[in-house]
């Protein structure tokens, strides 16, 4: 149960102060003119500014203890982190001053957090990894298939091509830091608790993240099965954004997993070059 794929030695988690949707109001339904795909990237970042301060706060708890180069990048992770709470605050502000009240789905977030800050620090690191996971995965395919954004106004998918390329250079920060943090854990222990860890962890991402999206379909007038089918065909079928995590959580649970097995570095020259022509880098096939 070695995890024999670890971060790369010339990785660089890059500090950047980017700002989003400053002076232009999104309509209310940025993503394709679309209720259901709108209302579950809203329902999504609802939950990123109290998550991420979630994460923030579980990793810090082993900051000053992590041997370098781990420790520089903790700092560099607590930076973008920040970073992606406050533009994801803006981004549910304007989602509110398009008329969605999107308190009741901070209320739920909130909640759930609380209830996984009753657990021990180390409980919380496993937890914070799990979720790091999911957001690693929904970063690659979000940047590997245009389709995922297909459809977006062009500040928002600025935003989520970001929060995307910088998921993917801090993907693993989380995860080695509870590789030192249970480093006197027998290799099964270790893997049996985050597995465990994950297994809760999905369900209630899912409950929230569902429960978030038809709080918002509701007040639409759209939470009916015609607007639940398009959505669920777009989210497992094709490009399958939740089908793609469901698989990446089975990757996660296997013995020896790390994130960095995957080295899709490639996918952040392209992320940058859509940043700042608003157009895919095209490459050779």
């Amino acid at each position: 149960m070695t995890h024999n794929t670890p971060t790369p030695q010339d990785l660089r988690i890059e500090k950047r102060d980017m700002k989003f949707g400053r002076e232009i109001s999104p309509p209310r339904w940025w993503h394709s003119g679309d209720p259901g795909r709108t209302a579950f990237f809203n329902a999504l970042s609802s939950t990123f500014p109290v998550g991420e301060k979630f994460f923030m706060t579980a990793v810090r708890h082993y900051r000053d203890g992590a041997p370098e180069p781990l420790r520089g990048q903790i700092d560099d992770f607590l930076y973008q982190e920040s970073m992606h709470s406050r533009e994801h605050v803006v981004f549910n502000r304007q989602a509110e001053d398009a008329g969605f009240d999107i308190a009741p789905l901070e209320d739920r977030a909130r909640r759930t957090i609380a209830w996984v800050k009753r657990r021990s620090p180390l409980q919380q690191l496993a937890a914070t990894c799990a979720l790091e996971h999911f957001t690693a995965t929904l970063a690659h395919d979000a940047l590997a298939d245009p389709r995922h954004l297909d459809g977006a106004t062009e500040e928002a998918k600025r935003l989520w091509q970001w929060h995307a390329m910088e998921e993917i250079e801090h993907k693993a920060v989380a995860f080695d830091t509870y590789l030192h943090a249970t480093r006197n854990m027998t290799p099964f222990r270790r893997w049996l608790k985050r597995s465990l860890v994950m297994c809760v962890t999905t369900m209630r991402f899912h409950y929230v993240i569902f429960r978030n999206t038809a709080d918002l379909l509701r007040q639409d007038e759209r939470n009916d099965f015609a607007t639940w089918r398009k959505l669920l065909s777009y989210l497992y079928g094709r490009p399958g954004t939740l089908r793609l995590l469901l698989l990446g959580v089975f990757t996660y649970m296997r013995p020896g997993f790390h994130p960095w097995q995957i080295d899709d570095r490639s996918l952040l020259t392209k992320a940058l070059a859509m940043l700042e022509t608003g157009e895919p880098k095209r490459t050779a096939a």
